[in-house]
C-alpha cells in the first residue's frame, strides 16, 4: 500500500473513532438535558461525520483508480506474453489443486 493511501486510511480511521467518541458523549449529554454544549457537540459530530464520508469517498475513488491501473497492466502483460501467462495460470492452478487435495 502506498504511503499516501496508508496515511489516508489511518486518518479516516482516526476520524471515525473520534466521531464515535463524540457520538457517545452526545448521547450521555442529551440523556438528561439539551444545553448549548449539546448543540455544539451535535454540530461537531455532524462536521466530523461529513468529513469522514468525504474522505471515504476519496479513498474509494483512489482504490478504484489503482485497481483499474492494475487491471490494465495485467491485460497488457497477458497480451504481450501469452505463453508466460498460460504458464503462470497453470502453475497457480496446480498449486491450488495440490492444496485442495490435501484437505
Amino acid at each position: 500500500m502506498s504511503e499516501a493511501l496508508q496515511l489516508s486510511k489511518e486518518k479516516l480511521i482516526n476520524d471515525l473513532n473520534q466521531g464515535i467518541a463524540d457520538s457517545e458523549e452526545l448521547l450521555k449529554l442529551t440523556a438528561d438535558e439539551v444545553s448549548a454544549g449539546a448543540m455544539q457537540l451535535r454540530e461537531r459530530v455532524r462536521e466530523r461525520m461529513n468529513k469522514a464520508k468525504a474522505e471515504l469517498i476519496h479513498l474509494q475513488q483512489v482504490t478504484v483508480e489503482k485497481a483499474k491501473a492494475a487491471g490494465h497492466a495485467t491485460d497488457e502483460f497477458v497480451h504481450e506474453n501469452p505463453w508466460k501467462s498460460i504458464g503462470i495460470a497453470a502453475g497457480l492452478g496446480l498449486v491450488v489443486g495440490l492444496l485442495i487435495s490435501r484437505r
